[in-house]
């Protein structure tokens, strides 16, 4: 057996999602996601998620504090549940800089820690 085809003492990860940035990668870029969640408790649930998965979070309560965060800031992508969210895309869709930013609705359907960020990886992948 060459040095290349032995099997590696380490588990396959190769299908498990990571998130982020991993500890052990170096300085550098880490995607920023908004996670705009009028429900205090869901909204501090997803952003430990994905802190913990080592994405840039930034947390916004409300449309107008979602809209004051993503012309400062400047997400790479949106994760959203709020009452007034046609609103927030109403903005967008008027504000030429923000309106170019993926978003991802929060539903019943999405809530799962892994399927939300293999739901944010491929809407990042595609941007």
């Amino acid at each position: 057996m060459s040095p290349d085809s032995e099997r590696r003492d380490t588990p396959d990860r190769r299908k498990t999602p990571r998130g982020g940035r991993r500890p052990r990668d170096p300085q550098g870029y880490s995607p920023l996601v908004l996670v705009a969640d009028d429900d205090a408790n869901s909204g501090a649930r997803c952003v430990a998620i994905l802190a913990r998965l080592r994405f840039a979070v930034a947390p916004a309560h409300s449309v107008e504090e979602a809209i004051k965060v993503m012309e400062a800031l400047r997400p790479n992508l949106i994760v959203a549940r709020l009452r007034d969210e046609p609103a927030l895309r109403e903005q967008m869709a008027t504000n030429p800089e923000i309106g170019e930013i993926p978003m991802i609705t929060l539903t019943s359907e999405n809530d799962a820690p892994l399927l939300l960020v293999e739901e944010i990886r491929r809407a990042l992948n595609r941007r």
